[in-house]
C-alpha cells in the first residue's frame, strides 16, 4: 500500500522569518497526522530555520532544486550535499517553471535525479504537458518521453523509492485543474511507462502525485482515484489553514 504524500512547493515566496512562522504553524496543526507524509519546500534561504522548526514533528523538508555536480565553479547554484546537509529529505527536480524559464531539459533532469540518489535524497521528479501539447493530443507522447528520459539508468529499487509528480503546465498557477479522471488517466499512463522500464513491482511502489492548482475543494476527489498517491501543492501551501485542509483530506 502506497502511503499518500502531500508536498508544498513555496516557490519564490516568503522570507526566512515568514517561512519559519508558517512552518511552526504547520507543525502544530499536523502534529497528529500519521497517515499522510507531509513535505514542505521553502526557498534555499529558509531551509535551515525551517529545519530547526520541524525537527521534532511530522513534517519532512524538501528543496526546490539543486545542481547535479558535487561541487565546482557554478556561481549561484546549490550542490546536492548542501541540500542534504541542511536537513532535506526530498528535492523537487524538473519543475515546469525550471524547464520553461531556466532551460532545464530531460537530460539535466536525469542528471539531477541520479545525483539525488547518490547523496541520499529522494527526488520528486516533475513531468507534464503544455496546453498546446494537450490540445494537439500528444500528452502521452510528451509525458512518456519525460518519464523515460528522466528515469534512464535508474534501478527498479531507486524508481520505487522516488516520487513522480504529474503537473500539466496549463494548470499550474492558472486556477485551472485537470478533472480527477483526466489526472488519474495520465498518472495511470505514467505507471504503465514505469512498468515497461523497471517492472511491475517498482511501478506499484512508486508514488505519483498530481499538481496544478490543487485546492482543499478538489483534493478528496483526486485522492480517491486509483493511481494518484498525493499532491504537489503550490499557492494553497502558502497558507497554513488551506494546506492543512489538503493534508487532512479524508
Amino acid at each position: 500500500m502506497r502511503k499518500p504524500i502531500i508536498a508544498g512547493n513555496w516557490k519564490m515566496h516568503k522570507t526566512a522569518g515568514e517561512s519559519l512562522e508558517l512552518a511552526q504553524d504547520l507543525c502544530k496543526m499536523t502534529a497528529e497526522v500519521t497517515d499522510v507524509e507531509i513535505v514542505i519546500c521553502p526557498t534555499f534561504t529558509a531551509l535551515y530555520p525551517v529545519r530547526m522548526a520541524i525537527c521534532e514533528g511530522p513534517l519532512r523538508l524538501g528543496a526546490q532544486n539543486m545542481h547535479w555536480e558535487a561541487q565546482g565553479a557554478f556561481t549561484g547554484e546549490i550542490a546536492p550535499a548542501m541540500v542534504k546537509d541542511v536537513g532535506c529529505t526530498y528535492v523537487i527536480i524538473g519543475h515546469s517553471e525550471r524547464r520553461q524559464y531556466f532551460g532545464e531539459t530531460d537530460d539535466t533532469v536525469n542528471k539531477k535525479v541520479k545525483a539525488a540518489f547518490t547523496i541520499g535524497l529522494i527526488p520528486i521528479m516533475c513531468v507534464g504537458e503544455t496546453l498546446e501539447q494537450r490540445e494537439a493530443g500528444i500528452t502521452e507522447g510528451v509525458v512518456g518521453r519525460q518519464v523515460r528520459q528522466g528515469l534512464t539508468g535508474l534501478t527498479a529499487e531507486q524508481v520505487a523509492e522516488m516520487v513522480i509528480a504529474y503537473e500539466p503546465v496549463w494548470a499550474i498557477g492558472t486556477g485551472r485543474t485537470a478533472s480527477a479522471d483526466d489526472a488519474n488517466a495520465v498518472c495511470r499512463f505514467i505507471r504503465q511507462v514505469v512498468t515497461e522500464l523497471v517492472g511491475a513491482e517498482g511501478a506499484e511502489k512508486v508514488r505519483i502525485q498530481y499538481g496544478g492548482s490543487v485546492k482543499a475543494e478538489s483534493i478528496a476527489e483526486l485522492m480517491g482515484k486509483s493511481d494518484i498517491d498525493g499532491a504537489l501543492v503550490g499557492g494553497a501551501s502558502l497558507d497554513a489553514e488551506s494546506f492543512v485542509k489538503i493534508v487532512k483530506y479524508k
